[in-house]
């Protein structure tokens, strides 16, 4: 039986390394702003972006063109992960503030 465990571990070691080794932006919204307008991201590799919603109000990183969204309450911090993407210009927005908040994910 430990045999079995040994070899469970040592097959599953190198995906639990491989989720560390993503490269991850932070994204920051606060009421109507955000902390940047512009990720430029990896193409073909897997990424992760970190958000984090500093505001009073609650907020949603939105982007039709990948298909993600991701509602976060006052102070609550979360994270998607994407990829692999091709090169081009994927646009996000907080749907809550659209006005304000629109952004672009460039991946090269």
């Amino acid at each position: 039986m430990p045999t079995r465990l040994l070899l469970i571990a040592a097959l599953l070691l190198p995906f639990a390394a491989h989720a560390d080794d993503l490269p991850t932006f932070k994204l920051e919204l606060n009421d109507g702003k955000l902390n940047t307008r512009q990720i430029n991201a990896p193409a073909g590799k897997r990424f992760k972006i970190e958000f984090i919603n500093k505001g009073k109000t609650a907020a949603e990183f939105e982007s039709l063109s990948l298909r993600k969204e991701k509602v976060l309450a006052p102070g609550a911090e979360s994270f998607v992960t994407l990829g692999p993407l091709s090169p081009g210009e994927y646009k996000f927005y907080d749907e809550f503030h659209m006005a304000t908040t629109q952004g672009v994910i460039v991946v090269k």
